[in-house]
């Protein structure tokens, strides 16, 4: 029997206060090193969207965060050199300061105004950034 064709499920974190998001830059990743993405991560298996939203948000940032108050904002079916979803969640409330707590993958971690946002931002992220503000809930990437 034919094994069904499988997308990789990814998370994202849209940490917003006072029309400032955070980005993170990559570094030593061999992925987008020195653009701008979001905190994120892929789903591991038996993992719930929330689950790992809020595994990548202590992992990534030092911080923890209810369920409660994660909130799906657009999603992207994206595809490069596989097929993936992505799902991006804002982010209400979160408890503790917020830390680069992996600096071997992240050179910077900053606020940037969601107007002026920098311009070495990897572009899918641009494009979800951009469908948050404008409440886009779904979007398509590299097709």
């Amino acid at each position: 029997m034919k094994d069904r064709f499988k997308l990789i499920a990814s998370v994202y974190l849209l940490f917003v206060k006072d029309n400032q998001i955070l980005l993170l830059r990559r570094a030593n990743t061999g992925y987008e090193d020195g653009n701008y993405g979001l905190v994120a991560g892929h789903l591991d298996e038996h993992e719930s969207l929330t689950h790992g939203a809020i595994r990548e948000a202590k992992e990534e940032s030092g911080v923890d965060i209810n369920p409660n108050d994660l909130e799906i904002k657009t999603t992207m079916h994206r595809k490069q050199d596989d097929e993936r979803v992505d799902f991006f969640f804002e982010v209400k409330k979160w408890s503790d300061e917020i830390s680069n707590t992996e600096p071997d993958k992240c050179d910077d971690l900053s606020w940037f105004s969601l107007d002026n946002l920098p311009p070495n931002i990897i572009p899918y992220i641009k494009q979800a950034i951009d469908c948050y503000k404008n409440k886009i809930i779904y979007s398509e990437f590299g097709w």
